[in-house]
């Protein structure tokens, strides 16, 4: 099977498909891998590294995207990028279909190109084997965040995460306590906030307060919400609902009744966003402020960790990969349940019936 790597396109993403290692695993079990010029440059890895895995190197998006049998990405294809692949591919990649737009999906319908979104990869313990190292890195990632942002020199109140004795730490409110929640959690203690976790199942909630005795647990009512938006300095959203569009949970209304400057970040947005006034930015100009509350809301947070990052996805996403490489799509469907939650569309047919919903990409 060919197997292309492309370069990623959007901006502030460094990250790339696979690593030279796991390159060298998919030539090993017999398949071509072409690797576009450059594509894990961002990453440290340099098209000799790839060279020396077995992998072709080819100098055209065209081509590259021309050739694939299977096409591996992390973040989901611009539209020229789909328009290049050929009938019958298969891409995948960290895809989040239920914010793209519909044309996209329009296009892979009718041109039968098979989209595997990764992050929809489900075992039946209910593990999501390939997004849970993204989202580990994205809740981390939520904590440096905040403590630049809360700097004066980057428009924040000028507060210390951790305070100091005589002076309170900041109040940190983390929405959703699944890996993200979980990770932001242990970061922010860590540096001495105090943190409150909402969530609506009981048992995220005893499983934080089991590992995190000292942080406030409560019940991600919308009462709760709004009441506890009210003293926080810093709010963290990071709730998932697979495969869907993320369900909005905070209003205008509440944000009106946030702390002036105080810091939003909603790790959600790859999903649409939690937050009613959210809309994707950029790491250059990652924020702006609605309502007097500064909003944080880059959707590719782990691209710009790209070494660490693509070491964690190409790791957790071989197994699949080398499946389909194997097997083809229609077996691996088969022999793989967990794969087959993540096929968003094949041979025409609309399988994620979420995506029926109208959404607009940004």
């Amino acid at each position: 099977m060919n197997i292309c790597i492309p370069k990623e396109r959007r901006p502030f993403e460094y990250r790339v498909g696979l690593s030279p290692h796991h390159v060298h695993t998919l030539t090993r079990h017999g398949h071509t891998v072409y690797v576009e010029h450059q594509a894990g440059q961002g990453a440290g890895f340099s098209d000799e590294d790839y060279s020396r895995a077995g992998a072709h190197i080819v100098y055209s998006p065209h081509e590259i995207f021309g050739r694939a049998d299977l096409l591996v990405k992390v973040g989901r294809p611009l539209l020229e990028e789909i328009h290049w692949l050929p009938s019958g591919a298969v891409v995948m990649g960290l895809l989040h279909l239920a914010a793209a737009r519909q044309d996209k999906i329009a296009y892979m319908l009718e041109n039968d190109i098979t989209a595997v979104a990764l992050e929809q990869i489900e075992t039946e313990d209910g593990e999501r084997p390939v997004l849970k190292p993204m989202s580990r890195i994205g809740g981390l990632m939520a904590v440096q965040v905040a403590a630049r942002l809360l700097q004066n020199n980057h428009g924040g109140k000028g507060i210390l995460l951790g305070g100091l004795p005589g002076v309170p730490p900041a109040e940190v409110v983390v929405i959703g306590a699944g890996v993200v929640g979980t990770c932001a959690t242990r970061g922010f203690i860590g540096l001495g906030a105090h943190v409150t976790v909402l969530d609506i199942s009981q048992q995220a909630l005893e499983r934080i307060f089991a590992a995190f005795p000292q942080v406030g647990t409560l019940p991600a009512t919308p009462y709760n919400i709004a009441r506890t938006l009210t003293f926080a300095d810093v709010v963290v959203c990071s709730v998932l609902k697979p495969g869907a569009r993320a369900p909005l949970l905070i209003t205008r209304d509440m944000l009106k009744a946030m702390k002036p400057r105080a810091l939003l970040i909603d790790v959600s947005i790859d999903q649409g966003g939690c937050a009613a006034t959210s809309r994707p930015t950029t790491h250059d100009r990652p924020t702006y402020i609605e309502e007097g509350v500064i909003h944080y809301a880059v959707p590719n947070m782990p691209g710009v960790v790209a070494r660490t990052a693509t070491h964690a996805f190409s790791t957790a996403a071989l197994p699949y990969i080398l499946a389909i490489a194997d097997k083809g799509i229609a077996r691996a469907m088969v022999e793989l349940p967990a794969l087959a939650h993540a096929v968003n569309t094949y041979k025409g047919e609309l399988r994620n019936l979420t995506l029926l919903t109208p959404h607009q990409e940004k």
